[in-house]
This record gives structure tokens, sequence and C-alpha cells, in this order.
């Protein structure tokens, strides 16, 4: 056990936490698509969330036409005050588009989407987590809840990655990581040391009031946790922000290769982790930085097979540094920026969106 702290408050498990939290007065946001539909660990979440009292549970579903049906009426059947914001319904789409926000569609604007629902509604804090943890504790939402409720303005989670006797977390741990190691050899930034302060920056639980949620411009994609990392270092500084101990978490694994893979989402995550760094005025030597950044992910490797090591773990440093040398494609100049605006600048109205999202569901009901 260990009770170290970072840059940002670190909150740990000394056994079992399980703070007091106005869970009452929350909206938990857990997006989905149509693939989570009576999924094991997205049923776990629900029934979890059913032992809480909540204010809200919003769930932003990315899926079509043929599937909204079943997938509302499935999540309806659970014991919560659930709403479904259908990302993909055309009218919400041609409400983005007529308000110039059309383009890509990814996890990051579900997870707006679902923000935006909540800041129509009474909330005075939001939690968002993934629906895909087979390990889901109704500990998770206290936890996450508890430091925004106490004087803190945003709060993120992270947990170990330990499962089947490996060492899991391979983008966190062999490309976001190492990278920040890098950049913080040339640039003492205070964005720097925020960024390479979380223990696990690309989890996807978070919590915020809802005053920072509406400041927090949204990535489209996988880069979402890095970006909204990033908000978050303008919106409520280090002083501001706390990181929750969630425990060990159990969830689905990517490939390296192959559509939506980790190679592909390492070029996202990058993109955001320097879209974060040129908001700040950080400019960096690019090449420079891929020399530097392959160097701190080998040794991380090293370090990685000790621990594996010691613990009795299965580890195979080759294939770790042949997804290194994958990643490094990742750090790259960022393309054009195609954020999605803070709630409190966007051009339409979250209720309205709200609204339209309702109405197409109940006609494919």
């Amino acid at each position: 056990m260990e009770y170290v702290q970072e840059a940002v408050t670190t909150l740990h498990d000394f056994g079992d936490a399980y703070p007091p939290a106005p869970t009452e007065r929350a909206a938990v946001v857990v997006p989905m698509t149509e693939r989570d539909h009576a999924a094991l660990a997205a049923e776990r979440v629900l029934r979890t969330l059913e032992e809480l009292d909540l204010g809200r549970v919003i769930v932003p579903l990315r899926a079509g036409p043929d599937e909204v049906g079943d997938v509302v009426a499935w999540v309806e059947s659970f014991d919560v005050p659930a709403e479904v914001v259908w990302c993909t319904a055309p009218a919400v789409e041609s409400a983005l588009a007529e308000a110039g926000l059309d383009g890509a569609a990814g996890k990051g604007r579900d997870v707006w989407l679902g923000l935006g629902a909540a800041l129509a509604g009474d909330a005075e804090y939001v939690v968002v987590h993934d629906a895909d943890a087979t390990t889901y504790s109704r500990a998770h939402v206290p936890r996450l809840l508890h430091p925004v409720a106490n004087g803190f303005a945003f709060a993120k989670g992270y947990y170990a990655r330990v499962e089947n006797d490996r060492i899991y977390g391979r983008l966190c741990r062999l490309f976001y990581e190492p990278l920040v190691r890098a950049l913080a050899e040339t640039h003492d930034h205070p964005v720097v040391e925020y960024l390479g302060a979380f223990r696990y920056a690309l989890a996807g639980e978070f919590a915020a009031t809802t005053e920072v949620a509406a400041q927090l411009r949204a990535q489209r994609g996988w880069g979402l946790e890095v970006g909204t990392l990033g908000e978050a270092f303008a919106v409520a500084g280090p002083g501001g922000t706390a990181q929750v101990d969630l425990g060990v978490h159990e969830h689905d694994h990517r490939s390296v290769g192959g559509p939506d893979g980790l190679g592909d989402m390492c070029t996202e995550v990058g993109a955001a982790l320097f879209r974060a760094l040129a908001d700040n005025g950080v400019e960096p030597d690019y090449e420079g930085v891929r020399e530097r950044y392959r160097e701190h992910a080998y040794r991380l490797v090293d370090q990685y097979a000790a621990d594996a090591g010691f613990n009795g773990l299965d580890y195979d440093p080759a294939a770790e540094r042949e997804q290194v040398d994958t990643y490094v494609a990742g750090v790259q100049a960022p393309p054009g920026d195609d954020r999605l605006p803070a709630w409190e600048d966007a051009p339409l109205d979250p209720a309205a969106v709200r609204e339209q999202s309702a109405a197409a569901i109940a006609e494919e009901g």
C-alpha cells in the first residue's frame, strides 16, 4: 500500500473506501453503442447503478434505427432513472449540421451529447464512466463524486489493469507515459507537469461540477480522455483537480493493428495531447521528441518486465517494444482542430437536442 501524492491531489483506497457523496444530485453519463446491448459488462454496470440513489443516468447511444428500440427497452428495464440520448438520430445529426458541428462521430461526441443532456437538467454534478468494466463497483460513483462535492472542480479515476496474469493498459503504459516523460525533458511547463501527474490518463472515468462540465471542449473520438485533461487544466487547474483510486479494472482489450486498434488510437491520443500543449503555448520539436519517446518507452519496458517477474506475471518484452515502434507514428503535429465547443459556447441549445433525441426514439418505438 502506498500514499504518494502527485502534482494533483491523489485520493487512495486504503481499504474499501466508500466516501459519502450526494449521488442524488448527480447525473451519471454512461456512453454505449449497440454492441453493449445486453453485454455482461454493461448489464453489470446498470445493475450496480440500481443500488445507488441517483439523480439521473444518461446513456448516450450510438446505434442505427434498427437497434435503437431494443437498446432503449433494455436500458429502461433496469430500476434506474435512465434517459437514452440517441446520438445518431437523424434529427440530432441534422441539428448538429445546421449548427456547423457535423463531422466525425465517436465516443467523444457521444459523451459531449450526454453532458449536454446533463446540463439541460438540474444536476449539480456529472460523473462519466465507461460501460465495459466487468469489475464495476457501487463505490465507483461515490469515489469519483466525493471530491467534486468537497472543494474540487474535477476528479479523474485511475486503476490497475492486471488480469489473466498479464499487465494491460498498453496504450497508456507504452505511449502516453513515455511521451509525457520525453516532453518533460525539454518543456518545463505547468501543463506538462499536470498531464504527467495522472496515474491512468487514458481512463474513461471522471467527475466534475456542472459549471466545469459546461466549459469543457471535447475531442470527437479516442482523444477524449487526454483532451479532457487539457481542458481541466485550463478550467480547474492542479489545485482544483483530484485523482481517485478505483481499484483494479478488467474490461475489453483491443488489438494493436486493424481498424480502431491501438495503433490507430495512438494517433488520436497523440493529437489530443499536442493540441493541449499548443493551447498553452508549448511547441515541441517532433523529431527530437520521437527519439526521446522511444528511449523512455524502452526503459519502461524493462521496468515493467521486472515488475511482472516480481509478481509472477507473463510478460513479452519483445512484443512490447514492437508496440512502441508502432506507437512512434502518433508523435506528430496534430491535424486540423475539430473539437466540439464547450456547451456554454455552443451554437445550439442542449435542451433542444435532448428533445430531438426523445422525439426520434419515440418515432422508432
